[in-house]
């Protein structure tokens, strides 16, 4: 089983998702599959398979968060290690094509947010800057193409 680095936040976010879903929405996908079973004939009752279909998204997604809450790990951010890109670390680069600079924070794939600038370590940009230090370019394969991208600095 990999193991999945996250912050304290990201962990406890997915403990309270995980929570949520395995006690009120369990019960509440329950609840309406008892009620559409009420309604009589299961072979023509959309809501009672409706509520089934809904029932197995969400059993399969519990499974799914329990799989990385078993294997998540919290990082330290007292112990990283600055002088190479890591999952936590926050990047600062340069697009060599477009010139154009760019801050991201490397994180794991549950806590992936590009809208507050955290790729996942699995992404192919997260991917080709880890283990990078200050000054090295990092060729990302992308749909777009290849980037490439020059590490300015490294921080948490």
């Amino acid at each position: 089983m990999a193991i999945h680095y996250m912050t304290k936040e990201g962990y406890e976010a997915l403990e309270r998702e995980l929570k949520y879903l395995s006690t009120v929405r369990r019960k509440e996908v329950a609840n309406a599959i008892a009620e559409a079973r009420e309604k009589g004939d299961l072979s023509e009752n959309a809501e009672y398979h409706a509520a089934k279909e809904e029932q197995g998204y969400l059993e399969a997604k519990i499974v799914e968060l329990e799989t990385q809450f078993a294997s998540a790990r919290i990082l330290d951010e007292s112990k990283l290690d600055t002088s190479k890109v890591g999952v936590l670390s926050k990047v600062e680069i340069l697009n060599k094509k477009t010139n154009k600079k760019m801050v991201f924070t490397i994180v794991s794939e549950a806590e992936a947010n590009l809208k507050e600038n955290k790729i996942s370590s699995t992404s192919p940009i997260g991917a080709a800057l880890l283990g990078k230090e200050v000054g090295d370019i990092a060729q990302a394969q992308t749909p777009a193409g290849i980037l490439e991208l020059k590490v300015l600095n490294i921080s948490i």
